[in-house]
């Protein structure tokens, strides 16, 4: 049985941001807890009981803390249900997170060569010790069987396949360690119970919505994706940036070429958005285009959601 937890639903920041006045962090500060969101990831597992992460968010700690599935086991001194962290990009967003877990706990981080030369380049990530630790490269189009901590088979499979995106925002006009050529910086994920047969789809960032990945996720019973903005030019309208949605990896939600419009003829049994930037009006339970989304058939999930498939 395959269960998802969502651990965070918000784009980098969260909701509220610490230094942001919009509307969406006035009215998480002044409303309920249920306005509140971390960043973006998720936790999977085949068995309940040992789990996996898609992506490591800077809010890691508060949200482990939070998930009672992700605690240790009862009576033990150390112990961690975590036997790996799957990357899908290398921004901070999705890797911050991987320095709350130094403290000599065994599991694998799974990514691209090109992720893992930019964790290789950076020593503050030594602080993982290797030891403990294994870093291991996963391939495009390339399925793979993630392991749990004393190596035996987790029942999943795991195929990264590539999306349109971009290299992380701190890379903009430097080398990349991981080298220019090629696709690796931006994955999508499916997770396949090799038990059931039942799968779910991860896309975090997508900055345009393909032909070719409509075809693979037609049909799927569940779809995380890219929510970051409602429209292209949402960060620039709102006096909070000057770049689109497109210009740094992300399809917006809304517009023609938007995911609710390009998204609506596929046959996905839920389909939730993830990734979510603090100035998206979606993330308001009362606001127009909350409502449009979900009468499209999107969710806006909380953070701790969990679904059983």
């Amino acid at each position: 049985m395959l269960r998802v937890v969502v651990l965070g639903a918000a784009a980098g920041g969260g909701v509220p941001q610490w230094n942001c006045g919009c509307e969406g962090c006035r009215a998480a500060r002044n409303g309920g807890p249920e306005l509140h969101r971390t960043q973006a990831s998720v936790a999977f597992s085949g068995d309940g009981e040992n789990w996996f992460l898609i992506n490591a968010s800077p809010d890691l700690r508060q949200q482990l803390n939070a998930t009672p599935q992700l605690h240790p086991k009862a009576g033990a001194l150390r112990h961690t249900p975590i036997a790996g962290v799957i990357l899908t990009n290398s921004e901070v967003d999705a890797v911050a997170g991987l320095l709350s877990m130094r403290e000599s706990s065994p599991f694998t981080i799974y990514a691209h060569g090109k992720v893992l030369a930019i964790l290789a380049s950076n020593s503050i990530f030594n602080v993982l010790n290797e030891k403990h630790v294994r870093r291991q490269p996963i391939g495009i189009n390339e399925p793979f069987e993630p392991r749990l901590t004393d190596g035996a088979r987790s029942g999943l499979e795991v195929l990264p396949f590539a999306v349109p995106g971009k290299s992380a925002w701190y890379l903009e006009g430097k080398v990349h360690p991981g080298g220019e050529s090629g696709d690796g910086d931006t994955l999508g994920l499916k997770i396949t119970d090799k038990a059931t047969g039942k799968c779910f789809y991860f896309l975090a960032a997508c900055a345009e919505i393909t032909d070719a990945l409509k075809a693979e996720i037609d049909g799927a019973s569940l779809v995380f994706f890219d929510g970051t903005v409602w429209t292209d030019d949402e960060m620039i309208r709102c006096g909070l940036g000057h770049k689109t949605g497109k210009s740094m990896g992300h399809v917006a939600m809304s517009g023609d070429d938007g995911a609710i419009a390009r998204l609506a003829d596929l046959k996905i049994g839920r389909k939730l958005f993830l990734h979510i930037n603090n100035s998206n009006p979606a993330l308001l339970p009362a606001s127009a285009e909350r409502k449009t989304a979900e009468q499209a058939g999107w969710q806006i999930p909380a953070d701790g959601t969990e679904i059983v498939l």
